[in-house]
């Protein structure tokens, strides 16, 4: 039968082909699952033609579809095929006599049929439907000495197990046990589901090993009444009006208390015995030796899979040695062959040479000379032939075939001794599921609906207890997947990204009014050369006029001594202004911004009352670069999430954030990606160690706790802890500890979500635009010129750096600028010169840009 509903996507068949149909046959014990083949307890035949036990399938028969099949068992002790089963097609055998396993003979066996999308029709006699070639009894006609016949179920009986266990201690193992034990339970739980699935011959893309959880697995057959879940809803309507008993396996809905209630009353129609067992704190001696049994299993298996690794690693290693040498032992073969052709080559040259001597002097062969040197020819060739023949043959050597070694045994450890429970391969419940709701867990009341209430590990105080230690420890080790930030953190936020906005700002002024300064400086200084370089020439043009107008006496005197005159006579014209320009100097100079180097370096950093000015409107943090900048803003982020953390769970049993789970807060409040590769480091520890003097990791909780209380008087407690980071790294890197050295990968765009990164100040300027000018100006006509006033103007011009933007530094010839902030503008790419500048005397610098991008 093929059926399929209009609801269904006709598209997910051709997604995931699946078996049409399936049909089984054969027999099995009292109390074995409905399954034929997928237990010990049961045998029989498929329509595919196999044999199938114990989910082992051997082909040994013919197909069968639309056709009377029979099932013949012989238990006859003096037939041949005693303790045999076979299978006969419309009467005629479709297999040979297969034996029965070990385990069903002697037993009472039941006739069993597993079918899906056929109709069938059974018949237990007394006539057959196909005639056989020999007689035989059917199961109506069995003698009662036979045969066993089982009491017929009086009324509606059975019972519902709701298990109240923790996920992932001991679960399913103890569901497992229960269900070896008590056989005429069933399961109710989407794994079995999915069990039951993998029993139909449905595939699954990712395999059934492969889930997320063993409570909630995603089914992703393609199959919509299985991915949407619509089996599960049938199955709870349909099991409360059987009269079986099962096992309702609900590991989260069991521990919360609504979904106890809406699981029961959906059974509170039926007579079941609605039973809640809870199995918590300290499972029975039978269960931990259980435990230890799969615990080395899994261990054993997994050695196993190691050990065959190894041997195909090994095997192919063999193969690729073995084809090397192959290649080796060809290559040569064929090296002697062509040292061997290149010899009968030389050989045949030679014999046609010599009858081409002969030839050419007039001797001419006699009729045996010839038919003898035919002969010598052939032999020579025959010679070489079978002597290369005889060295293509190599002596083979077989290589002996390594032994198969059995995998290593293994042991448990001590510490694998001493669990309670096993470490499961795929957890009980997504660590999304745990976090969102073991603070509802309970224990269930007889309110909820139940029958009855069983303590089966602990009694009913003893388990409130364990819960309750339970769900406190797991507070410090899970995280809480809705959390929001409160209104104390944004405010708090919202501060401190002002604040840091006029850190930035005063840091980029500082630096502009040092570079303008630096430039002043440069300009003064090419003016003074350009001034006493005029004054020179003008007085040597004078003397040398007047020398040639005077007496005969200036020619007495010698060059040197003129020279010396005419310097000397310069040197007091200029005097005068050199002394008025080094005034003025010395009045810039001492207006300059800044506190003496030694001194900045000899300052007590704790010791500073205004971070922004510690003199001369010199900031604290006029040394910060890029890391320095993105230190401190991640020491304020951290130090402000773990007092915020606290605030926002208001939970006292929470005492703050574990360190496995830093970067998910990080995200939560930030909106942005804790990286702690970015600042070259391995773990989220070796970050927080660069940062010990604001956050630590208490070795004890493994909770991230905050050194700083969480009211400050000011911000500037961060620039002090910074600047005297960078301070301490700088003198380790100085005596040649390079681990002291901060390795941030600086990002393209600053501050693009990553964390504690932000718009840096800069920490190197640019050379100033007057050292080019003067060395392009130094050799120019007309050099009276002022070129201080062209470089101050251009200095005014290149203070205008915008906050948050290095300071500009304008593009010269032979200088290309990374950064060319223009008023009103945002950031530009890199640009240069269209072409070169070409200064012309008396005209201001105008460089001649064409902007791109």
């Amino acid at each position: 039968l093929e059926t399929m509903s209009f609801a269904e996507d006709p598209n997910s068949r051709a997604r995931a082909p699946q078996p049409r149909t399936q049909l089984r046959v054969g027999v099995a014990t009292e109390g074995s699952s409905l399954f034929l083949g997928e237990t010990p307890d049961s045998v029989g035949f498929d329509s595919d033609g196999h044999f199938v036990h114990n989910k082992t399938k051997t082909a040994c028969s013919q197909r069968y579809a639309a056709d009377v099949v029979t099932v013949v068992l012989n238990l006859e002790q003096s037939s041949p095929n005693a303790n045999t089963i076979s299978l006969f097609k419309n009467g005629q055998r479709a297999s040979p006599p297969q034996p029965l396993p070990e385990n069903l003979k002697g037993k009472a066996l039941f006739p069993i049929v597993t079918f899906k999308n056929v109709s069938i029709l059974y018949n237990f006699g007394p006539s057959s439907l196909a005639s056989l070639p020999f007689k035989c009894h059917t199961v109506a006609e069995a003698l009662t000495s036979d045969a066993i016949r089982l009491p017929e179920p009086k009324g509606v009986h059975g019972e519902a197990i709701f298990p109240v266990c923790l996920p992932d201690e001991g679960t399913f193992d103890w569901l497992d046990m229960f269900l070896e034990k008590n056989p005429s339970y069933v399961e109710l739980s989407d794994r079995a589901i999915l069990q039951w699935a993998e029993k139909s011959g449905l595939t699954r893309p990712t395999g059934f090993n492969v889930r997320s959880s063993n409570d909630k697995p995603e089914m992703g057959f393609g199959i919509m009444h299985l991915d949407d879940h619509s089996i599960r809803r049938v199955l709870q309507s349909v099991a409360p009006l059987q009269g079986r008993n099962y096992v309702v396996m609900e590991v989260k809905s069991n521990l919360l208390k609504h979904d106890r209630k809406e699981l029961v009353s959906k059974w509170a129609s039926t007579s079941l015995k609605k039973k809640a067992v809870v199995m918590m704190k300290s499972p029975p001696a039978a269960f931990k030796k259980r435990t230890q049994e799969l615990t080395l299993k899994q261990k054993q298996e997994a050695a196993k899979l190691k050990h065959q690794v190894k041997l195909a690693e090994d095997k192919r290693r063999r193969l690729m040695e073995k084809k090397a040498k192959e290649l080796e032992k060809q290559q040569a073969k064929m090296a002697r062959r062509a040292e061997k052709e290149k010899a009968m080559l030389a050989k045949k040259v030679e014999l046609e040479k010599m009858r081409a001597d002969a030839i050419l002097s007039g001797l001419e062969l006699t009729e045996e000379q010839t038919k003898e040197q035919d002969s010598q020819d052939q032999q020579i060739l025959e010679a070489m032939m079978a002597d290369s023949g005889s060295e293509d043959v190599v002596e083979e050597v077989p290589e002996e075939e390594p032994v198969e070694e059995e995998p290593p045994a293994v042991e448990l450890t001590e510490e694998e001794m001493q669990r309670t429970f096993r470490k499961p391969q795929v957890p009980d419940l997504t660590s999304y599921a745990l976090n969102t709701s073991f603070m509802k867990f309970s224990i269930p009341e007889h309110d909820e609906g139940f029958d009855e209430i069983s303590f089966d590990w602990a009694d009913e105080a003893s388990s409130q207890q364990f819960l309750k230690e339970w769900k406190q420890q797991l507070k410090t080790t899970t995280r809480i997947e809705d959390i929001q930030p409160g209104k104390w953190f944004n405010t708090k936020w919202k501060d401190w990204q002002k604040t840091l906005l006029s850190w930035h700002a005063k840091a980029n002024s500082y630096k502009a009014l040092i570079a303008k300064q630096a430039q002043e400086k440069q300009a003064r200084d090419a003016k003074r050369a350009a001034l006493a370089a005029a004054k020179e020439k003008e007085a040597n043009e004078k003397k040398a006029a007047d020398a040639s107008e005077g007496e005969k006496k200036a020619e007495a005197k010698t060059e040197g001594t003129l020279k010396e005159e005419v310097k000397e006579e310069v040197k007091e014209e200029i005097k005068e202004e050199e002394v008025k320009e080094e005034e003025d100097l010395q009045n810039e100079e001492n207006e300059e911004c800044g506190i003496d180097p030694a001194e900045f370096e000899d300052l007590d950093v704790f010791g500073v009352d205004d971070p922004m000015d510690i003199g001369k409107g010199q900031p604290l943090f006029s040394a910060f670069g890029f890391e320095d900048w993105t230190m401190m803003s991640l020491r304020f982020e951290l130090h402000l999430l773990c007092h915020s953390f606290r605030k926002d769970v208001d939970d006292p049993d929470r005492i703050g954030i574990h360190a496995e789970h830093l970067a998910f807060y990080y995200n939560k409040y930030y909106k942005k990606t804790l990286n702690h590769k970015f600042y070259g480091v391995e773990t989220i520890g070796e970050l927080l160690d660069l940062l010990r003097d604001t956050v630590y990791i208490n070795k004890k909780t493994q909770v991230v706790e905050a050194q700083l209380p969480e009211d400050l008087e000011s911000s500037g407690i961060f620039i002090m802890l910074t600047e005297e980071a960078r301070r301490d790294r700088v003198a380790k890197v100085d005596l040649g500890d390079e681990s002291a050295r901060l390795r941030l990968s600086q990002p393209n765009v600053a501050g693009a979500g990553i964390a504690g990164v932000v718009p840096p100040a800069p920490s190197v300027v640019r050379p100033p635009l007057a050292l080019t000018l003067n060395a392009s100006l130094s050799g120019m006509a007309n050099p009276a010129r002022p070129l201080a006033s062209t470089a101050v103007n251009l200095a005014a011009m290149l203070a205008g750096a915008r906050p948050g933007y290095p300071a500009a530094a304008a593009t010269a010839p032979g200088v290309a600028s990374a950064w060319t902030p223009t008023p009103g503008a945002g950031y530009r790419p890199p640009v240069r010169p269209a072409q070169p500048w070409t200064p012309t005397p008396g005209s201001a610098w105008r460089p001649q840009i064409a902007w791109r991008g």
